[in-house]
């Protein structure tokens, strides 16, 4: 079972509706281990977090929920996602749609998005990239305090989550996308110890089998590309993990 932090995350800018209250997460899936992930990933958002096995189910908890932001996988036991979502259109609910599939033809990425959908995460993914995704989607409404910040900063290392640039000491940086997944996790816990089994949870694929070594292998990328001839920011805790840490 993943295990998150309980803290409150000091480097990033807890998302809230308007009016202050949570925000609103549907995630509709009919894998319970997945659902299961995505709620806990969401809830250390700070966000309040329904969950559906099937179409109907989303259907319902859509009217009586009424949530900010909708996670729908396409493949679902009833209706699949598609027809959902076209019933949701089709009664007026313009709630924003990050459509979740293990088809990643192209056929099928402009199928959900022609149909309404406003993103698109093909399977497997890390929960570090659901989020920034939501995050994103949620920034673009009307429902959402104005207040909310795309930029991580720590020390002298500058994370845009928007626009995916990267800056330490205002020279940029070019990362893929793993090690931006990685830094970000890094940087909005920062002086936090992270274990490997944590980044492991966090970064990397929910059905990733993985081992500690990957972890140690982009830690490696990410200091030369961070690190190298600089003060170094992300350190061993021998036993523990790695922290980053202001210089």
């Amino acid at each position: 079972m993943s295990m998150y932090p309980q803290a409150a995350d000091p480097a990033t800018t807890t998302m809230t509706r308007a009016d202050g209250s949570p925000i609103r997460v549907l995630a509709v899936d009919d894998e319970a281990s997945l659902t299961d992930l995505m709620k806990m990933a969401l809830r250390y958002e700070g966000w309040d977090v329904q969950t559906a096995a099937t179409g109907q189910e989303a259907l319902a908890k859509a009217r009586d929920f009424k949530p900010d932001v909708i996670v729908l996988d396409i493949m679902l036991p009833d209706l699949d996602g598609m027809s959902v979502l076209q019933r949701l259109r089709g009664d007026g609910d313009d709630v924003p749609v990050l459509f979740l599939t293990a088809k990643d033809a192209l056929d099928d990425r402009i199928a959900g998005l022609t149909a309404g959908g406003d993103d698109y995460v093909t399977k497997p993914f890390s929960l570090e990239e659901v989020v920034a995704r939501l995050r994103g989607l949620i920034r673009r409404t009307a429902r959402v305090a104005a207040e909310a910040d795309s930029v991580i900063t720590v020390g002298d290392l500058v994370l845009d989550e928007d626009s995916y640039e990267v800056t330490r000491g205002g020279e940029p940086i070019e990362l893929t996308a793993t090690e931006f997944e990685l830094l970000r996790y890094l940087m909005r816990n920062p002086r936090r110890v992270l274990s490997k089994p944590q980044i492991l949870d966090r970064v990397w694929s929910y059905e990733f089998g993985g081992k500690a070594s990957v972890v140690e292998l982009y830690i490696s990328y990410l200091r030369k590309k961070i690190d190298a001839g600089r003060e170094p920011m992300i350190h061993t805790v021998r036993g523990a993990g790695y922290m980053l840490k202001a210089v």
